[in-house]
């Protein structure tokens, strides 16, 4: 399973993440550089457990559930706010 934006998702690289604008409702969000890796990760493709694997790889020292925890909370928090969904 992995995750898309929604089509009208813009998103913009920034110094410290990246901001997504919901082009229909005028809205956005800034996500911090963490948030960004983990949603790069899967945009590009990636499964939720090999976002995990990457974020671990990234932060040596994260403990595997907190990575995998940290990756579903994007997906939920996106799908939330209508932003993305996850794909088969």
């Amino acid at each position: 399973m992995t995750f898309a934006l929604r089509p009208h998702v813009s998103t913009a690289r920034t110094e410290n993440g990246t901001v997504l604008l919901d082009e229909t409702t005028g809205r956005y969000w800034q996500l911090n550089t963490t948030a960004a890796f983990i949603l790069n990760t899967l945009i590009e493709g990636a499964s939720t457990q090999e976002a995990a694997h990457r974020l671990r790889e990234r932060h040596p020292t994260l403990p595997t559930e907190q990575a995998a925890g940290d990756v579903a909370s994007v997906i939920r928090a996106l799908s939330a706010a209508h932003l993305g969904a996850t794909v088969a």
